[in-house]
């Protein structure tokens, strides 16, 4: 009979997150240094992810074990370059959806807006938390589409 412990399989349940946060001051020279601190804890820590930035405001996924993921989303609700953190979603997930990046990147702004109506209203205006979370899988739908991934 083989050993069975919950707790340990538990930790090593994969889970996605996705928030919501404002850039505090709206200060856009921060961006690389943000985005170079979290491709080096994410590689440490085992987190893949995407990252959107629109008009002031970020949507991210994170990916990775329980234990991890609410590391990371604990250090990013700390960072006092972060505002207004919002989870948008949180579960158990089978299997990575952005296993190729330790933090993939992409700015959002009129000309996505334009190629993509069905999505402006959801980041035209910076990202919109209550609206993200009252239309279940908009959120994931957008971060696979804007990191190239298939919907």
């Amino acid at each position: 009979m083989a050993n069975h412990h919950p707790k340990k399989d538990a930790a090593m349940q994969l889970t996605q997150l996705i928030y919501v946060s404002v850039l505090v001051d709206r200060d856009e020279s921060v961006l690389g240094s943000i985005l170079e601190s979290s491709v080096r804890r994410n590689l440490q820590n085992g987190i893949t992810g995407m990252l959107l930035y629109a008009d002031g405001n970020f949507i991210q996924a994170l990916e990775g074990t329980e234990a991890a993921v609410l590391e990371t989303y604990q250090r990013i609700c700390s960072d006092t370059r972060h505002d207004y953190v919002t989870t948008v979603h949180a579960d158990p997930l089978r299997a990575r959806c952005f296993a190729q990046w330790s933090m993939g990147f992409r700015q959002l702004g009129s000309q996505e807006a334009a190629d993509f109506p069905q999505y402006a209203p959801y980041f035209e205006y910076g990202f919109d938390a209550s609206a993200l979370q009252a239309a279940p899988g908009v959120a994931l739908d957008m971060l696979r589409l804007f990191c190239g991934g298939e919907m």
